[in-house]
């Protein structure tokens, strides 16, 4: 369980492929000093496992699924990363709850400048659509943000300078995929009331 907190931009510094899935490598000082073989470290919103922990780097094994699902198939070496702790018990929770289960992918569409802040647009599926409202909780890239405004096929977040500047979104291009995770409240919701 993640808060969405982005504590780090790690960069991707090894890429294997394997016919079923791929190891990636990141360089993330921060997040590995005091992290343990086995650990959960939220990629741009995706939970993973963490192994070979040492020299301020990481790796993890991702599943072909994972990869087709998700931004992660998309990385390169030299890819900036979101990257966040899982939470303790005496963490403070300042977003909101984000296991890192990735629901699919949606697109920067662009991103304003208001000043020092940035309104982001970001495109999404139609079958995701029903887990967004209005001043509701999605997490963009690991991301905890507010949909500042709704239309049928993307919304508004508002942006603030620190997590402009400690996060993936300012290097996106227009077009780029980035992970969504809808509010898991939502999707309880939606199964406890019997909705298809």
């Amino acid at each position: 369980m993640f808060t969405g907190i982005i504590e780090e931009l790690g960069e991707v510094s090894a890429i294997a492929v394997t016919d079923s899935g791929a190891r990636i490598t990141v360089s993330a000082p921060l997040v590995t000093s005091d992290a343990s073989e086995g650990d959960s470290i939220s990629v741009n919103g995706v939970c993973l496992t963490a192994l070979d922990i040492g020299d301020g780097r990481f790796s993890a094994d991702v599943s072909g699924e994972t990869l087709r699902r998700s931004t992660l198939g998309g990385l390169a070496e030299g890819s900036k990363v979101n990257l966040e702790r899982a939470v303790t018990p005496s963490t403070r929770l300042g977003g909101h709850f984000v296991q890192g289960h990735v629901d699919g992918t949606g697109t920067f569409l662009g991103a304003d400048a208001e000043g020092d802040f940035w309104t982001v647009t970001v495109g999404f599926p139609e079958e995701l659509s029903r887990y967004f409202v209005y001043k509701g909780s999605v997490a963009v890239e690991g991301i905890s943000l507010t949909i500042a405004k709704l239309d049928e096929e993307s919304f508004d977040i508002a942006v603030i300078p620190k997590t402009w500047e400690l996060t993936n979104l300012s290097s996106l291009k227009k077009g780029d995929p980035v992970n969504l995770e809808a509010d898991v409240i939502a999707k309880y919701v939606e199964r406890l009331v019997g909705q298809k």
